[in-house]
């Protein structure tokens, strides 16, 4: 058997001290572009990786996990994820590296770059987004697991783990025809341009309700309203539910971040629900249930651990029954639409 490249074969190729070449894995933003680069291109020709102890070296595993991620860890679901995560594999002995705003043109393509030539990790995870066939494949040069959780599509994973984003949506806008309402407009952050986020399947959830609604109930008025992304979408939602010719009289949110403060902010301007109009979220995240808000259910937390026992299998070369599980979100009544549900009842 052909010996592997050690630290010591790569610093002498690259013509640096091997503390440089530790320092490239390890910090490589202390090290100049071109040395690092130098040295992740002799790695990457010796098939050399770094790893922290001789126990480890002799398994042949870093126990190190990465997480990529669209947004930052402070998101409800993202947090959720990686507490997850950690509950599993923590015991196991490993670390999880993250790897946040894998959102732009420039992120994906340097991560996506860099991390085979590293092959510092022993798993991928990757939370929400979908990643390019392209990128798929230079993921698969690291020869690890990867994990999609929540993700929009499972092609390119060797497992998933996720919620039906459209289904769950549908159901919530069917759940606010039913009731009655005849005016409903859905806010919606608007689709990053270079990602394909699940989030985003939730807008053709209650497109597809809508439709196939107005066969039957003529006089249904409906409107999607996207709304720039950023810190600022609460406010730019409520501009654009307040242009409307007409207030509706049902809200459906992409999610609960979102529909939480507006509904604060309609206070201000005299709409109150239930009393004016019904106003359902996604998410059942933090303070849904203080503020009472109807809202489709789902579990991050536990898609995170599932995620994770899936690429332990996978690591321990152990057969998955169903390693692409989509989980059923489920409709939490509270009191942001129970006016109206009153109201059918006393028909």
């Amino acid at each position: 058997m052909e010996k592997r490249a050690g630290i010591r074969d790569v610093a002498r190729a690259a013509g640096v001290s091997i503390s440089t070449v530790s320092r490239v894995f390890s910090h490589p933003e202390i090290v100049s572009e071109t040395t690092r680069k130098r040295v992740l291109e002799i790695a990457d020709k010796y098939d050399f990786k770094i790893t922290r102890t001789g126990t480890m070296l002799k398994s042949g595993h870093t126990f190190r996990a990465a997480l990529l991620m669209n947004e930052s860890i402070t998101s409800w679901f993202n947090t959720q994820v990686f507490a997850g995560l950690d509950s599993i594999l923590h015991d196991k002995g490993y670390d999880i590296s993250l790897f946040q705003h894998i959102d732009s043109a420039e992120s994906r393509e340097r991560f996506f770059t860099n991390l085979p030539v590293l092959r510092n990790v022993d798993m991928v995870f990757v939370a929400s987004f979908a990643v390019e066939p392209e990128e798929a494949e230079q993921l698969r040069r690291t020869h690890v697991p990867i994990v999609g959780i929540n993700v929009p599509q499972s092609t390119c994973f060797d497992a998933t783990i996720s919620i039906d984003d459209e289904g769950g949506m549908e159901r919530a806008t069917q759940h606010l025809i039913r009731l009655g309402h005849r005016h409903i407009v859905y806010t919606c952050s608007q689709p990053a341009p270079t990602i394909d986020s699940s989030i985003d399947a939730r807008e053709r959830g209650f497109i597809k309700a809508c439709k196939n609604a107005e066969k039957s109930i003529p006089d249904l008025k409906w409107n999607v309203l996207r709304v720039p992304r950023g810190q600022q979408f609460a406010d730019f939602a409520l501009a654009a539910v307040l242009a409307e010719e007409e207030f509706p009289d049902a809200i459906c949110c992409q999610m609960d971040m979102m529909a939480l403060p507006l509904m604060m902010k309609l206070q201000h301007f005299g709409h109150q629900t239930p009393r004016d109009y019904s106003i359902i979220g996604f998410d059942d995240a933090p303070y849904a249930d203080t503020f009472g808000l109807t809202t489709m259910h789902q579990d991050p937390y536990e898609m995170g651990a599932q995620a994770a026992r899936f690429a332990l299998q996978l690591i321990n070369e152990e057969p998955i029954e169903d390693p692409f599980r989509t989980v059923e979100p489920s409709l939490i009544l509270r009191s942001t639409d129970e006016r109206q549900r009153l109201a059918k009842k006393q028909q």
